[in-house]
């Protein structure tokens, strides 16, 4: 298939794999494929998601995922370098001459047998995959550093996204170190940790502060990229997803390229989620793992759409033939309550995710499941992976509490070998953070009550003092 002129540039396309790649629409009664050149973000026959497919015949493709540990021997090469491309053979849409790359994905697994205890399972194993390690503090690099590579192969020449901090945050810094695509972030009134803040404007995006929430930003942000001819950064986007896919790599190389059992991860926009489901998928019909594990997405209480529309709805993927009317109903019932997503776990602050369909398709691959956490639960959560020795964002927390729930309901065993995924850095919400270490003053308890958080267990509570050295030597020791 021949590269297509495109409303995002000026019609160039250069070194894109078309040999290979192509572009196909999820929906059951569609099913239209598309050149990988199109910069395409849902399939414009019939609305619906799209994935970035590969004839995988035609890919050089490793015997073993163990063949992936030579590339540590290079790393002079800025893609052996980096932890997304690092696994090429894996994502072939893009030459590597033109990939777009800060040396991302260069995070850890870590045994946690620290915070084993608090989630109810035996030493050794529970694990924490650390993706605040990336150059943004979150694990939108992992898919930035693939949609920027796209979005240069086709000829874009502006980017936009909308966002609750993480996405801005990323965007804005891939685009400066890329030059040639400056980007529009919109974010929602109130909606943002500092931290994110902090990260967009730094590095130069132009940032929209839009009177609503993060869903009134996404359906604004997908009528601008529409209307402008802007490429789109968001989720919805297939090359998002396929950058994503390489923490599942990453997850399985620290294990020695033995699959957990568990896969446990926070639920917003569902691109995650979506993304491992795939990389799962794709490794087991290679012949690269023998079995897939089993994905958990964990919702806040306050933005449980996923939760009720799997677990009181009962809508599944039902092999593609996935309800959509009662999709429709549901949200139709969601917008007459009035209910809006409302969380302190901000970064998974969402009413409507953009990727549904394809996490019910990576639930119904992985035989998974769905649990939802109160922001209680969550800081507490937070709070024991901080004393573990790893700091995160609460989103990031909802991962563990919701092990420890499905722990305690006996979905996860005592031995199961489980992978939370700690999305983003502690520092990209310190608010949050010294809010519950901190929950003495009076404003805040209240701030946070209205939340549905009465205390914090594990709060590490600064000790006030004179200044005397008898006190502070006292306060030292006790």
């Amino acid at each position: 298939m021949a590269p297509k002129p495109n409303p995002c540039g000026k019609g160039r396309a250069i070194a894109i794999r078309t040999d290979i790649a192509y572009q196909e629409c999820l929906g059951h009664a569609c099913h239209t494929r598309f050149d990988i050149a199109e910069p395409l973000f849902e399939c414009p026959k019939c609305g619906d998601l799209l994935d970035a497919r590969y004839d995988w015949s035609r890919a050089a493709m490793p015997r073993r995922l163990s063949d992936f540990e030579a590339k540590w021997a290079e790393q002079a090469d800025p893609l052996a370098f980096s932890g997304v491309w690092r696994f090429h053979e894996l994502l072939p849409f893009a030459d590597r001459r033109h990939v777009v790359t800060l040396g991302e994905g260069r995070t850890i697994l870590q045994k946690a047998d620290k915070v084993a205890p608090y989630v109810g399972v035996e030493a050794g194993r529970l694990f924490l995959q650390y993706e605040g390690l990336n150059p943004s503090g979150s694990f939108k690099d992992n898919g930035m550093t693939a949609a920027f590579t796209h979005a240069r192969l086709v000829g874009a020449t502006r980017a936009v996204c909308a966002s609750t901090g993480n996405t801005s945050a990323a965007v804005a810094l891939y685009s400066a170190v890329d030059g040639g695509i400056p980007a529009a972030v919109l974010v929602g009134s109130g909606k943002i940790a500092y931290g994110k803040l902090a990260q967009a404007l730094d590095f130069g995006a132009r940032v929209i502060q839009v009177e609503g929430d993060f869903d009134t930003c996404m359906k604004r942000v997908r009528e601008v990229a529409k209307k402008l001819g802007i490429y789109l950064m968001n989720s919805l986007n297939p090359f998002r997803i396929e950058g994503q896919k390489t923490i599942v790599y990453r997850i399985l190389e620290g294990l020695r390229w033995e699959a957990p059992d568990w896969l446990v991860v926070p639920g917003g926009n569902l691109g995650n989620s979506s993304a491992f489901g795939k990389a799962f998928k794709e490794l087991h019909e290679l012949g690269l793992i023998p079995r897939m594990p089993r994905i958990a997405v964990i919702n806040a209480a306050g933005a449980d759409t996923l939760y009720r529309i799997v677990r009181e709805e009962k809508i599944a993927w039902n092999g593609g033939r996935v309800d959509e009317a009662r999709i429709a109903a549901f949200y139709q019932r969601m917008d007459a309550e009035n209910r809006r997503a409302r969380t302190l776990a901000s970064a998974i602050e969402i009413n409507r995710p953009v990727n549904l369909k394809k996490c019910l398709r990576a639930l119904e691959w992985t035989g998974g499941t769905v649990e939802k956490v109160t922001d209680q639960e969550i800081l507490d959560a937070k709070a024991q992976v901080g004393a573990g020795g790893f700091g995160c964002e609460p989103a990031s927390a909802a991962g563990v509490a919701g092990a420890r729930k499905l722990r305690a309901a006996g979905v996860i065993g005592p031995s199961d070998r489980v992978v939370c995924v700690l999305t983003g850095h502690a520092l990209k919400d310190p608010h949050a953070t010294v809010a519950y270490h901190t929950l003495t003053d009076a404003k805040l308890a209240e701030e946070y009550q209205a939340y549905g958080v009465r205390g914090a267990a594990h709060a590490n509570h600064p000790v006030v003092v004179a200044d005397d050295l008898e006190q502070i030597v006292a306060a030292i020791q006790s």
